[in-house]
């Protein structure tokens, strides 16, 4: 038998693999590409035919080992994803051409940051992402789609990428970045480096926030009681309705969660009595985290940024953290030590006038993103010099 031949196949559930094998793959940092985080989005059927996101990983095996993977979806729409391609349907759909089916290699619902294409350290990455991207490929072929999009993956893996004959796109957000050479000490120590307006109405902000009478709490997911994990998907169900917002999640993913995940969750609440009347629900892993959900009963004056912000930035200070993504949209973080940071896409588009018609697009909203990215800089609360670096 031939040994060390890289073999690639496609599995429409992660059942078919081994837990263990597939986070061999998966970054020291990002708990969204885990198997436990992806797995409970399928048994709750977050993901499958209610939303239309249809499995399709592709993997990658050395003999009977798993070496690399791709997190890939076969999609009939474009919700869910936060890099917004809704224009480009519009275009192909006068353009009379199909957009729909397309494929997206991504984590649901989630717009943070983290590797897409995933290999096992010490692999011959080169080959293995190759061979990755031809499976992609033979997915692609297989369901006849218009187009393949890699959203929310690293910039090296961008390069990686268009190399291989992608489109980049670039987007931002407002994310918290420690300070690399000195990390700050405390909270104080952070706003030290705030402007001195800025740092007042930050130290407001959090005076207001206290002086409700709620009991404030964070909380690792080994430590919450049954009030918090029901609050937890009760507030994400009404936060959704109050915004008219789709419900992905079903309570069967928060009930995964709680069995397989809560290890790498961290919420804030607010508490009257002791009723959790607010609050939000985190991931955290290695040296990030990343704010995902709020929702909240109560209507308090600068509830929102101590638990959606501060409290996670004080996590994130004493735990020396490196980085704290807040989730999509919000310029309002930006005043709360939060700054424009880009993000990543890579595109494939099979149609060649489609291809062009976006090549451009993209051209011109690559100088916006980075004109808005450069005003936003200049109106951070940082003092001049004492800004924490950001990509």
């Amino acid at each position: 038998m031939t040994k060390n031949v890289l073999r690639i196949t496609v599995i429409s559930s992660l059942a078919d693999v081994a837990e263990s094998e597939w986070d061999a793959c998966v970054g020291p940092n990002d708990p969204f590409t885990e198997y436990a985080f992806l797995r409970a989005l399928e048994t709750s059927h977050s993901v499958g035919e209610r939303t239309g996101w249809y499995p399709q990983f592709v993997v990658a095996y050395i003999d009977e080992t798993l070496v690399g993977a791709v997190p890939l979806y076969l999609k009939d729409n474009s919700y869910g994803e936060y890099i917004f391609d809704w224009a480009w349907a519009q275009g192909a759909q006068r353009a009379r051409v199909a957009y729909y089916p397309k494929l997206v290699a991504a984590v649901p619902f989630t717009p943070a940051t983290g590797n897409r294409l995933l290999t096992r350290p010490g692999v011959d990455r080169p080959a293995v992402i190759k061979a990755l991207v031809q499976g992609i490929g033979e997915v692609a072929k297989k369901h006849d789609v218009s187009s393949v999009h890699v959203l929310f993956c690293q910039p090296e893996e961008v390069k990686e990428l268009q190399s291989l004959g992608y489109r980049t796109r670039l987007s931002f957000q407002f994310h918290w970045h420690n300070r690399q050479e000195r990390p700050y000490s405390d909270f104080d120590d952070f706003l030290g480096t705030f402007r001195s307006a800025n740092r007042k109405q930050v130290r407001k902000e959090r005076r207001i926030a206290a002086d409700h009478g709620l009991r404030l709490a964070t909380f690792e997911g080994s430590q919450m009681g049954e009030l918090e994990w029901q609050a937890v998907g009760r507030l994400y169900d009404e936060n959704a309705d109050k915004h008219g917002a789709i419900t992905y999640l079903t309570p069967a993913f928060f009930e995964a969660l709680r069995t397989t995940f809560a290890h790498r969750i961290v919420t804030t609440f607010a508490y009257e009595g002791e009723n959790p009347v607010a609050g939000t629900l985190n991931f955290e892993k290695g040296k990030h985290i990343y704010g995902r959900y709020w929702g909240a009963q109560v209507q308090k004056e600068m509830l929102h940024f101590e638990l959606c912000y501060y409290q996670l930035i004080d996590r994130a200070i004493a735990r020396g953290h490196t980085l704290f993504e807040a989730g999509a949209q919000g310029e309002h973080k930006l005043k709360r030590g939060l700054t424009p940071s880009f993000t990543h896409s890579a595109h494939l588009i099979f149609d060649p006038a489609l291809d062009r018609a976006i090549a451009g697009f993209l051209e011109q909203e690559t100088s916006v993103v980075q004109h808005h990215v450069q005003q936003y800089t200049l109106h951070s609360p940082y003092a001049r010099g004492d800004e924490a670096s950001s990509p």
